[in-house]
């Protein structure tokens, strides 16, 4: 194992579930791998609606496997891009010297200066062209909406597809992947955003503050709700007859429809959170994920970067609801 650098790192604290200001910069000693573990000196990490609702304790249901009080684990953040600084004696993927992306998962954590993570987890080999902001977000909103269109929808081309929040993490990934796939991509965005949206590859942008997206007899094959803005019920009369809505926000009165759907009826209410899969598969999509970035056919949109002393600042700006793609602290 290389020796580590320094004794201590820097982190964010979560004490108890609340508001961005309940985030509390703290300083840790520093982690040593263990035998299949790396040490990652992170230089970018995200800052994601779910990373808010994890610092909030939402959805309620969720709080006995994330801590009932606040994060067992305590710590902020998942996505994360950096370069190894040391390895476990038995890791046999990585080097000290790589430059690595991925995620920290339930562990969260990477909202910081240094991570130590399991070789075998949601860890890829950063590609030099790629940014390590552009990178640190790629298990956010791209492999999520890839999860959602590419897997469990199985877009295809010729299919009409609606977005809704177009302009998100989730939503600027979504358009660009349907528009790979194939589809006749529609997208709700306001005005301000109307122009990024058709540029990543909407033929029809919907102005949800004076359109109505869901209309009956739309005939959409597929609905990704990628905010959780409606319900099957609402989305079902705008759906083809063996359409599915698909949303990556689950709640309580959201399984019904998922559960029952699945039993009944042509139309379907799919959920399958990415999260949920083994870290070889999450890899493998990556995989395809960065062909796809290497031939200039999807390129992470990015908002803001703070740096990781502004953490607060950065979750209160995503909790307005109103950023354009992504953000990052460096």
């Amino acid at each position: 194992m290389t020796a580590t650098m320094t004794a201590t790192r820097t982190a964010w604290h979560i004490p108890r579930y609340g508001r961005p200001e309940i985030l509390t910069p703290v300083t840790l000693p520093m982690p040593e791998p263990g035998p299949t573990e790396i040490l990652i000196r992170i230089d970018a990490s995200a800052v994601t609606r779910a990373d808010g609702m994890m610092r909030r304790g939402e959805p309620l249901f969720a709080r006995p496997f994330l801590g009932l009080r606040r994060p067992r684990n305590g710590l902020s953040g998942t996505g994360l891009s950096g370069e190894v600084i040391a390895v476990g004696a038995n890791v046999r993927r990585f080097a000290p010297g790589d430059r690595v992306f991925g995620e920290a998962g339930l562990q969260f954590g990477a909202n910081a200066s240094h991570i130590c993570l399991d070789e075998n987890g949601v860890l890829m080999p950063k590609p030099d062209a790629l940014s390590h902001e552009d990178a640190a977000v790629l298990c956010d909103g791209v492999l999520t909406s890839w999860h959602f269109l590419r897997t469990l929808a199985r877009v295809k081309r010729g299919d009409r597809v609606l977005i809704l929040g177009g302009s998100g993490s989730l939503g600027t990934a979504a358009v660009q992947i349907a528009a790979h796939l194939g589809a006749e991509v529609s997208a709700t965005t306001s005005p301000r955003n109307a122009s990024l949206v058709a540029s990543l590859g909407a033929s029809h942008v919907i102005d949800y503050t004076s359109e109505e997206a869901l209309r009956p007899g739309a005939g959409y094959d597929v609905i990704f709700d990628t905010v959780g803005v409606a319900t099957f019920s609402a989305a079902k009369p705008a759906l083809a007859n063996t359409g599915a809505y698909l949303c990556p926000v689950l709640t309580l009165s959201r399984l019904p429809a998922v559960l029952l759907t699945g039993l009944f009826g042509t139309k379907k209410s799919v959920f399958a959170a990415a999260g949920l899969e083994k870290p070889s598969r999450l890899r493998a999509m990556l995989s395809e994920i960065l062909t796809l970035i290497e031939e200039d056919r999807l390129a992470p949109v990015m908002d803001r970067i703070y740096p990781l002393t502004e953490l607060v600042e950065a979750h209160t700006f995503v909790e307005t609801g109103h950023k354009r793609g992504n953000v990052v602290v460096v």
